[in-house]
């Protein structure tokens, strides 16, 4: 029978690693046990990590990546090269998109590169095999004037749209471009009555006005949309401007002509804002006052099925406040993707749901970069990318897991070691039944850092034959009692506790009694026939 191996926790009496400098930190078992996939924006290594920091895989390209990387479903990386572009040069510019297979075989790459246009930043696969592609192309002074720039506002004598592309992957590097939309389809102004795009901004809040700079000094790069992601059940995307600190939705329903125009898709806007949100007076609604969002990165939905599903998740870095937050947005609906807009205070709703902030705030605080991510558990992973560490937190804040990147600028690291310039642009915890696992090898390797000290953080490879998902312990959490059911013999359980004592052990398999312990989180090794599960369970 065939069998997947995957990495159980053990607990010890220490999960705090106060020695280590680089990679784990903190390993409790309150933390979501999965593999985490981050690029080092110095390195042209990709690692898929365990919760010990473990490599479990690895790919190297020849190139850095300008930013994000995706493992698909199948196995396959995607992930974004920086290549040169002496014209185009602010920080994510890439110009390059490449997909390995799980065993590093270069399938399939794009070069967006040249004086006038550049890939940068970000990606999203699609569903269907598609890739969508952050892109910006020059408009001339000329033509950002005629947009109805103020030419006062104009330092860098060229203004950059920002565009989203289709991929459809062709052969080993050609694409067929399936779907296009450009920010400057999309623009209002209110300075110039000759020019185009002119109408009053605060009737037009599905338009961008092309003079509101958010306190820049007018350099090309005034937008500098920092992320795409995408809802597949909606079919809408929503990307990210650092520099205007917005968040912004849009219709990914409609062909590339209603895409260029105001009408037409699903929701009859054409590629106009179905939803904006961080700023207001950006369309003349409220004041500084009201602003929520601060150069913020990866608004993204949480995925269907996790705690506080469809729902919009952000790291918001907070440059101006000095600290960063995790802020949950759930927009105003009349319907499932059809936002309510309010004629005094713009789209709503006025504040976050819920943000994680730290107890002493500047104490998290990352300028640039950075993520964070809902996980299955009701976690939710933190990438503070200008430092390259990850956190995880429980739902009551407390800090259960902790990473720091060993790769820097300078190389590899060495435990003892304070790292610096170890920048990641996102991370993103998998489970061990992602797809692209399943008849993997996942043995662990060394951790990236030389000399890692793992001794308080031991990681047992033990298989699953066909018993997993046939497998299911209830109720968890439970007051004591504990039934298990199974279509496998099982032979014995051990109880442990938090500090990795066994505390107690039976041969009746299909309940546990456990109303004389203390309340807490036990482990549970269930033996059968052809090896050993692993489960957490938690009594309160």
């Amino acid at each position: 029978m065939r069998y997947i191996t995957i990495l159980i926790l053990m607990i010890h009496s220490s999960i705090s690693f106060s020695q280590n400098t680089i990679g784990i930190l903190n390993n409790s078992p309150q933390s979501f046990n999965g593999l985490s996939l981050f690029a080092p924006l110095h390195s042209t290594e990709t690692y898929l990590i365990n919760n010990c920091g473990e490599v479990v895989h690895q790919w190297s390209s020849t190139y850095t990546p300008s930013a994000s990387v995706y493992l698909l479903e199948n196995g396959n990386l995607l992930r974004t090269g920086q290549i040169p572009n002496s014209d185009i040069n602010f920080g994510g510019v890439g110009g390059r998109v490449e997909l390995f297979d799980w065993d590093n075989n270069l399938l399939w790459s794009y070069n967006y590169s040249s004086p006038t246009f550049t890939q940068h930043h970000d990606i999203c696969p699609l569903p269907n095999g598609n890739i969508l592609m952050l892109a910006v192309t020059t408009m001339t002074q000329a033509e950002a004037i005629q947009a109805g720039r103020d030419p006062s506002m104009l330092t860098q004598n060229k203004l950059y749209n920002e565009q989203i592309l289709e991929l459809e992957p062709v052969g080993s590097n050609q694409v067929n471009v399936v779907w296009e939309w450009n920010i400057n389809d999309h623009l209002v102004q209110d300075f110039d009555a000759t020019k185009d795009n002119y109408g009053v901004v605060g009737d037009n809040p599905q338009l961008l006005d092309i003079n509101f700079l958010n306190n820049n000094n007018g350099e090309a790069n005034w937008l500098h949309i920092n992320s795409i992601q995408y809802n597949e059940t909606l079919d809408q995307i929503v990307m990210s401007t650092r520099r205007l600190s917005e968040i912004y939705i849009i219709d990914h329903s409609t062909t590339t002509e209603e895409a260029a125009a105001h009408i037409g898709g699903t929701y009859g806007k054409g590629g106009d804002f179905l939803f904006r949100w961080g700023n207001p007076i950006a369309y003349d609604k409220g004041t500084t006052d009201d602003q929520t969002l601060d150069s913020q990165h990866y608004p993204h939905w949480i995925e269907d099925g996790l705690t506080d599903g469809g729902k919009l998740l952000i790291f918001n870095n907070g440059n101006n406040r000095g600290y960063s937050s995790i802020d949950l947005l759930d927009p105003q609906e009349s319907a499932p993707g059809i936002y309510t807009y309010n004629d005094t205070t713009g789209f709503g709703p006025e504040n976050a749901e819920w943000t994680y902030t730290s107890p002493n705030p500047p104490d998290f605080f990352s300028a640039i970069l950075s993520s964070g991510e809902r996980l299955p558990n009701g976690n939710t992973l933190i990438c503070d990318g200008d430092s390259g560490y990850f956190f995880e937190i429980t739902p009551t804040n407390e800090i259960v897991w902790e990473y720091i990147n060993p790769n820097t600028v300078g190389g590899i690291l060495s435990q003892g070691e304070t790292a610096s310039q170890n920048n990641v642009f996102r991370v993103k915890k998998f489970p061990y039944d992602y797809p692209a696992f399943t008849g993997r090898d996942l043995t662990p390797g060394n951790p990236i850092e030389n000399n890692p000290d793992l001794s308080e953080c031991t990681l047992l490879s033990t298989p699953e034959y066909g018993i997993k998902n046939d497998l299911v312990i209830y109720p968890n959490p439970n007051s004591g009692i504990v039934n298990i059911d199974s279509n496998a013999k099982l032979n014995k359980i051990e109880v442990y506790n938090s500090i990795g004592q066994m505390v107690t052990t039976t041969n009746k398999t299909e309940q546990l009694n456990l109303q004389s312990f203390s309340n807490g989180i036990y482990i549970l090794r269930l033996y059968h026939n052809n090896g050993i599960i692993t489960k957490k369970i938690i009594k309160e």
